[in-house]
């Protein structure tokens, strides 16, 4: 399948990671277990499952049919 990971970084240290294999946003520190939290409950959340549809899977149909091809 396909895994999305969308981490933020500040300072060198992962605050906050977006994994789409679990779903939704994980924290790592502090504020980013309060910001995952948030982010969980408000249209960050959709936002980031709206990007996997549109841009994962999309070129994933196209990386696909062109392996398909070769073989």
């Amino acid at each position: 399948g396909i895994e999305l990971i969308d981490s933020y970084v500040f300072n060198q240290v992962e605050n906050i990671r977006f994994n789409s294999t679990v779903g939704k946003y994980v924290g790592y520190t502090e504020v980013g277990l309060k910001n995952a939290e948030t982010w969980n409950k408000g249209s960050e959340l959709a936002q980031e499952l709206g990007e996997l549809e549109r841009f994962c899977k999309h070129n994933a149909d196209i990386h696909y049919s062109a392996v398909l091809d070769k073989t």
